[in-house]
């Protein structure tokens, strides 16, 4: 990696923000579930389709596990999406929100990359990328695509019968627009993201493109199939989604939609080992396993299929349900993450290394912040910890530095946090 992309991480650490790239060059905690999971999970996805659910209550760390999923996923070759579900434009019982969400978030590993940093339409990378693919064998854009190459990737296609048939013809519809680059390409290809997004009515796409049926609420969950195959046929291992539930999702929507939101929830966990390629990651809070109201206790079958977490064990990649509250974070794991900090810094400006804080030091000032701020809540401290970690760190290169308890104050005045203990 370049410095460029570790300047961005260090921007991102200074305002306590995790970064969109490079969550896993300062996580810590983690490494025997990511171990697992890359053991028993990613491994295994060409058999059977695998789905877990994340409990974790808020500020436990759930956004900071997807990031770092997402990296590893991305670095196995798998296409991820992420999704969160609220109850307006996301509800788990209108299905075809969520698959269409799912098609507009997701991102290949070429995206995780930064050569499609800035796409807007993530899917459109996919499509072309698989176009590529069909022809020429890479993902990577070819300089040249003969005829025969073009003919040969939609004949592959077509004869995947493990693709509904509508959607392969709207998969050849993007490719055809690829090769013919007329003006009006763009308007085409944007047309056809919204075919796949449940846009518009079927008129508008039957003629023009002779398909039989739009994506559905009642069809959607079949397209899913179609979907996940479509990323395998590829090249990709498989396809990655990352289900987060908005703040109090399931007690704001309607007794009749959560009703149908839990059958739906239902049906994705009977059907997931037919969908080899897929791993399905649900996060949610406690609420979801222990309320009588809202949760998934109002719902039997559900619950019997889910199960509940482990009240004091950490997390492990072949549990059902990983608990982020049973997770603890000593002394050990706060420098080892200011080291990993300090190298992230040393990478992004290796000039001004000699000037950082030496090994020793940073371990005294890490042990300071910990002792004064233990009793705030772990995310808090955690945001805290890691801004404070930045301005001593660049304290250390302009030749100004704080003592801990300036440092401490003037970390917590900058975050404008008001119930810091």
């Amino acid at each position: 990696m370049d410095t460029n992309y570790y300047k961005k991480i260090v921007e991102s650490l200074r305002k306590g923000i995790p970064p969109k790239r490079g969550v896993r060059e300062y996580s810590v905690g983690h490494d025997k579930l990511i171990e697992g999971i890359k053991k028993y999970l990613l491994d295994c996805i060409g058999d059977t389709g695998l789905i877990r659910f994340v409990c974790g209550s808020w500020g436990s760390g759930k956004t900071h596990l997807f990031r770092l999923l997402a990296e590893v996923a991305f670095r196995e070759n798998l296409a991820v999406s992420s999704v969160e579900l609220n109850a307006n434009s996301t509800v788990l019982n209108k299905f075809n929100t969520i698959f269409a969400e799912i098609v507009r978030q997701i991102k290949s590993p070429e995206y995780f990359e930064g050569r499609r940093e800035d796409e807007l339409v993530s899917f459109n990378s996919i499509l072309e990328e698989s176009y590529y693919y069909h022809c020429c064998g890479q993902r990577k854009r070819p300089s040249n695509i003969t005829p025969q190459d073009h003919d040969k990737a939609i004949k592959i296609i077509m004869a995947n019968k493990q693709i509904d048939i509508d959607f392969k013809k709207m998969i050849c519809a993007y490719w055809e627009s690829l090769r013919d680059n007329l003006p009006d390409s763009n308007q085409k290809q944007e047309e056809i993201i919204q075919w796949f997004c449940g846009e518009g009515s079927i008129g508008q796409y039957r003629k023009k493109y002779e398909v039989s049926k739009i994506i559905t609420k009642e069809n959607s969950k079949l397209m899913l199939h179609s979907l996940v195959n479509f990323i395998k046929s590829s090249g990709y291992k498989g396809l990655l989604i990352l289900f987060d539930e908005a703040e109090q999702y399931y007690s704001i929507i309607r007794k009749s939609d959560l009703q149908q939101a839990h059958n739906n929830l239902l049906a994705l966990i009977n059907n997931i080992e037919s969908l080899s390629g897929l791993i399905l990651i649900y996060a949610t809070t406690p609420d979801f396993f222990y309320d009588e109201k809202h949760g998934i206790k109002r719902y039997g079958a559900l619950a019997g299929r889910i199960g509940q977490p482990e009240e004091n064990r950490p997390p492990r990649a072949l549990d059902s349900i990983w608990n982020l509250d049973a997770i603890r974070f000593d002394l050990p794991d706060y420098i080892e993450a200011a080291n990993k900090i300090r190298d992230i810094y040393c990478k992004a400006y290796p000039e001004e290394a000699s000037k950082l804080p030496t090994v020793d030091e940073l371990k005294t000032r890490v042990e300071g912040l910990y002792q004064k701020n233990q009793r705030m809540s772990r995310m808090r401290f955690w945001r805290f910890f890691i801004v404070a970690i930045m301005n001593d760190l660049v304290d250390h290169i302009e030749g100004t530095v704080r003592n801990t308890d300036d440092l401490r104050q003037d970390t917590i005045k900058s975050l404008k946090e008001e119930s810091y203990e």
